[in-house]
């Protein structure tokens, strides 16, 4: 359910379970944690992808079964994004369609985000009764503004791609027949590069 290829440094991982909108399960997010903490310890990466399978949905979320036994609150989620935080590497989410409620950890934990243009983005966690995760409202925040946070979150508005566009939460907006190609092209000078001095350029840009 979680695809990974690695060609020469640049990690390709599709969320793959587009008959169910590409929902997550606990047993999903844990491989996609492994996935990434062994793409962490790889020497010679230098770019990850992440995306979705499909042409209308990045993720919904939580699978709606395993959410109502726990899975909403879970620490996995918080896992994952931080992982994907912490890889040293450019990391893209090449986001084929629309992006929902848990799976905006991992998007935002991304160096940068790139959507179809039909994709929507919400996160219902006010209506839901659930708090969002940790690190989501600040990297919300640092993206958007506090007001626009508020938007999403309290607010539970849905985005469409402009506006996600225009607020910042995405980068570019790209056609789904380009969207691993436009991933793969931005890729293309770290892949050019050498992974220590990734490493220390992602760094300088986060401030650490």
């Amino acid at each position: 359910m979680i695809d990974c290829r690695n060609e020469d440094g640049l990690w390709t991982v599709t969320l793959n379970r587009p008959d169910k909108a590409n929902s997550l399960t606990a047993a999903m997010l844990s491989q996609l944690a492994d996935i990434v903490m062994e793409a962490t310890v790889d020497p010679h990466i230098k770019a990850l992808i992440l995306t979705g399978a499909g042409d209308k949905v990045f993720s919904a979320g939580a699978d709606l079964d395993e959410a109502r036994a726990g899975l909403a609150t879970s620490p996995l989620w918080e896992q994952v994004s931080s992982a994907i935080a912490a890889l040293p590497c450019l990391t893209i989410a090449a986001l084929n369609g629309t992006l929902a409620g848990g799976a905006f950890g991992m998007a935002l934990a991304c160096d940068l985000r790139l959507a179809v243009p039909n994709a929507r983005f919400f996160y219902p966690v006010a209506k839901l009764g659930f708090l969002p995760q940790p690190s989501d409202p600040g990297r919300l925040v640092a993206l958007m503004g506090p007001a626009r946070a508020k938007l999403l979150l309290m607010g539970g508005q849905k985005f469409t791609a402009d506006e996600a566009y225009a607020f910042g939460l995405i980068d570019r907006i790209t056609l789904p027949e380009h969207m691993i190609e436009q991933a793969r092209d931005i890729a293309t000078d770290a892949m050019a590069g050498n992974p220590d001095v990734l490493r220390r350029i992602k760094a300088m840009c986060d401030g650490r």
